[in-house]
C-alpha cells in the first residue's frame, strides 16, 4: 500500500507526536507514506472564514500535486481532511465555486484533471477498512486491557460529509480499540461535541468550559485515557487541563492520546517511537505481553 501523505501544518508543529506515531506505525505495517512535495497550508479555519474560495484554491493545489504523484491522499488532521473533501466536493459538483477553483488552477499554470481526483483517506479509515483489523490484531504483542479508553472524534472529521464514519455516532475507533482488547467507553455522548476549536485563544472562558465538559464526562464514565484523531482537539484537551483544573477546582491529569499511540503500543513500538515523550500527561501503560494462541 502506498499513499501521498499530506501532513498539514499541525503535524509539523504542535501535532509532532501524532506525526511520529503515525509514520512509525505505518512503517511497521508496511504502509508507505510519501510526503507530498512542496505542500501548502489547507487554509484551515482562519482563511476559510475570510475567503473560502481562496482557501479551497490553496487546498486544490495540494490535490494537483498528489494527482501528479498518481496516489490517493492520507490526511491525518481533521481540518485538512475536511478542507480537502470540500475542495473535492466543489469540483465534483461542478458548481460556481468548483468552476472558480479550476479557473484559478489554470490561471496559476497548475495542471489538474477534474476527471481523476485523488481519494481523500484518513489513517483510521485505512487501518480499519483497508489494512484490516483482523490483520492488525495478529501483529499485537502487548496487552492493553487495563486501559479504559474514551474515543473522542471531535466535530470536524465526520461533518458535513459522511464518507469517513457515521456523522453523529462514529464507531471506527471504538471497534479498533475493542478488537485490541481494551475497554472502550462507547456510551460517551460527547464523542462528536466541539472542543471549542480556537476559542481557547480568543474567548478563553467559553473554550475552557467546552473542554471541561469533555474531560468531566470522560472521567465520570470511568475513562483513564481519551483517544482522539484531531490535533486541535488534542491540543485543547492536553494544554489547557491545568487552567481547567484551576477554574473548576477539579483534578484530572488524564492522558490525551492519538489513536496511533495506542495501536503503535499494541504492536510493540516503544514510547519514543510513538512520540509519548512529546506529551504532557504520560499514560501508565501497565503493559503485559499478549499471549499468542
Amino acid at each position: 500500500m502506498k499513499f501521498a501523505y499530506y501532513p498539514g501544518c499541525s503535524l509539523k508543529g504542535t501535532g509532532r507526536a501524532y506525526e511520529k506515531s503515525l509514520l512509525n506505525l505505518f512503517k511497521a505495517l508496511d504502509i508507505e507514506l510519501i510526503e507530498i512535495p512542496d505542500w501548502n497550508c489547507c487554509g484551515a479555519t482562519f482563511y476559510m472564514s475570510i475567503n473560502e474560495e481562496k482557501g479551497l484554491f490553496m487546498t486544490a493545489r495540494n490535490l494537483s500535486i498528489a494527482q501528479n504523484m498518481g496516489l490517493d491522499i492520507v490526511a491525518p488532521c481533521s481540518a485538512c481532511y475536511l478542507n480537502l473533501l470540500k475542495a473535492v466536493n466543489a469540483i465534483e459538483e461542478g458548481d460556481e465555486v468548483g468552476r472558480k477553483i479550476l479557473k484559478a488552477l489554470e490561471y496559476a499554470n497548475i495542471s489538474f484533471d477534474p476527471t481523476y481526483i485523488p481519494e481523500i483517506r484518513h489513517p483510521l479509515e485505512i487501518l480499519v477498512d483497508t489494512y484490516g483489523v483482523k490483520k492488525l490484531v495478529k501483529k499485537q504483542v502487548v496487552s492493553l486491557d487495563h486501559l479504559n479508553i474514551v474515543p473522542y472524534y471531535g466535530c470536524l472529521i465526520v461533518r458535513p460529509y459522511t464518507r469517513f464514519d457515521h456523522h453523529t455516532y462514529p464507531t471506527k475507533m471504538d471497534f479498533l480499540f475493542e478488537s485490541l482488547g481494551t475497554r472502550v467507553i462507547s456510551d460517551y455522548p460527547l464523542k462528536t461535541r466541539c472542543c471549542g476549536g480556537t476559542l481557547t485563544g480568543t474567548i478563553e472562558e467559553i473554550g475552557l468550559e467546552l473542554n471541561y465538559l469533555l474531560l468531566k464526562e470522560a472521567i465520570r464514565r470511568g475513562g483513564n485515557v481519551i483517544a482522539t484523531i484531531c490535533p486541535l482537539c488534542h491540543f485543547n484537551l492536553e494544554m489547557f487541563q491545568d487552567k481547567i483544573e484551576r477554574a473548576y477546582g477539579k483534578r484530572y491529569g488524564i492522558p490525551i492520546l492519538y489513536f496511533t499511540h495506542i495501536v503503535g503500543k499494541a504492536i510493540g513500538l516503544t514510547d519514543h517511537e510513538i512520540g509519548i515523550d512529546n506529551l504532557l500527561y504520560k499514560p501508565l501503560w501497565g503493559e503485559t505481553k499478549r499471549e499468542v494462541v
